[in-house]
């Protein structure tokens, strides 16, 4: 079974943070609970939609704007809960033959990922509709599902030792194709809004490429960096797809423009270079001369913009999306706090900070640190990250509470169950059915549980 040891942000006594699927909330998990944050006025304010106190979580993924939250503790990491936090109340729960490593929630189905196998849950009564087994190992639960109902797909490394990703449709329950992405294996995944394209990085995390989803046709390549390897741990497109941000292990937060423009047109003229374009006809006769390496180099798009937080060796993750008209960056830092940038209109300039918030403060309404006035963050801006919040490192083992039954079967691909399951897993309620269809959205509320 895999040991949460193998988890780097469990192992380092962070706060586990996470966005939901459009952008609109924030999850924070701490020692003492979790809570989630709306990010409707995060320039000015970060709003406390609600807290609980509950065991350490190691996961926390919520549908949309919803009720609905699945969540996996430390205490028990083979069992996935989901809850209706509005109700405050545990809707069912699953148990698993190994560490649950991610779960994955859109309106159609909800992905329990562990190292070896995959669940796939129709998200409306929770039962497995398909197990895919035996995939290659993946003691990091990597793992992307599309927030489109339309184009739900899944993706999920295809070959522990080559960047394979495989892609399945998860509605129809059936592989759709494998997209031959990077030499070295995978280390980010992430779907574009609509599903239709998907972002990849390896592990070597210098080159990041955005593929079609549908046919596995590349469609961008982008050079984060050419001096060292890094460890990328967040991609995301922004709401609107026209942007991409990842970050690493590196004090660097890049964004990448997407010019679906120029593409089309390029196709539209042949791949012929317009007569003004100088630059272009340059790389084009230059490279023709080079190494396909060297050439490589040559037509890999370049960082639109960026950020430099003080320190390196702090997971981070990211987000792109508009907050009352205006398109801001998001980075959620698992030391506790949450960053706001704008982001500039000029290609190559610093994003300029707005708002930093702590996310470790323990009442209903999230104070933030204040900025003066905005001001590009760079290292020696004299801003300082505060120390971690102290989640303890997890042992290995399963989890010994929770339902017990029999065992899993269907190995031929039909749909199997998990272990089991309990709370009505079955045939939840209609306050579920509600949820899920985002029927009874959470406002801003001061609700806590003991």
């Amino acid at each position: 079974m895999m040991s949460l040891l193998g988890r780097p942000d469990v192992d380092a006594g962070e706060v586990f943070v996470n966005f939901n699927q459009n952008i609109t909330s924030l999850a924070v998990a701490t020692s003492g609970g979790y809570s989630l944050y709306s990010l409707g006025s995060v320039d000015s304010t970060l709003d406390k939609i609600y807290h609980t106190k509950s065991d350490e979580l190691f996961l926390i993924e919520r549908l949309f704007e919803s009720s609905l939250v699945a969540i996996v503790s430390q205490r028990a990491p083979r069992k996935l809960k989901v809850c209706h936090f509005k109700k405050q109340s545990e809707i069912c729960n699953y148990s698993y033959a190994n560490t649950i490593l991610a779960v994955k929630l859109n309106r159609e189905r909800l992905i329990v990922c562990l190292e070896e196998s995959l669940y796939i849950h129709n998200i409306q009564d929770m039962k497995v509709v398909h197990t895919i087994r035996d995939t290659p190992c993946n003691p990091q639960g990597l793992c992307a599902l599309s927030s489109s109902s339309e184009h739900c797909y899944l993706a999920y490394p295809g070959s522990v030792t080559a960047g394979e990703v495989q892609i399945f449709d998860a509605i129809n329950l059936h592989a759709k194709t494998m997209i031959p992405a990077h030499d070295t294996p995978l280390a980010a995944l992430a779907f574009s809004p609509s599903g239709t394209e998907i972002a990849t990085a390896s592990e070597r995390g210098t080159v990041i490429r955005v593929f079609s989803s549908q046919d596995g046709s590349r469609l961008f390549e982008l050079r984060r960096g050419l001096k060292r390897c890094v460890s990328i741990v967040s991609l995301s497109f922004s709401t609107c797809a026209e942007y991409l941000v990842s970050s690493s292990n590196t004090e660097t937060v890049h964004i990448f423009r997407l010019d679906r423009s120029a593409t089309e047109t390029a196709e539209g003229h042949g791949g012929k270079q317009s007569s003004d374009d100088w630059m272009g006809f340059l790389s084009k006769t230059v490279t023709s001369y080079l190494p396909t390496q060297v050439t490589d180099v040559f037509s890999q798009g370049r960082a639109f913009a960026s950020v430099t937080l003080p320190e390196a060796g702090v997971r981070r993750m990211c987000a792109i999306t508009t907050i009352q008209k205006q398109l801001r960056l998001l980075i959620a830092s698992q030391d506790g706090y949450l960053y706001v940038y704008s982001i500039p209109t000029v290609e190559g300039a610093e994003c300029q900070l707005i708002k930093r918030h702590d996310l470790r403060l323990e009442d209903h309404y999230a104070m933030d640190i204040k900025v003066d006035s905005p001001q590009t963050l760079g290292l020696n801006s004299g801003v300082s990250i505060g120390g971690a919040a102290g989640v303890p490192p997890a042992g290995a083992g399963a989890a010994t509470g929770g339902a017990t039954g029999g065992g899993s079967g269907g190995s031929d691909g039909k749909a199997a169950a998990p272990l089991s399951s309990g709370g009505g897993g079955d045939k939840p309620g209609g306050s579920y059915a509600s949820a899920v269809k985002g029927d009874e959205p959470a406002g801003p509320s001061s609700a806590s549980s003991a």
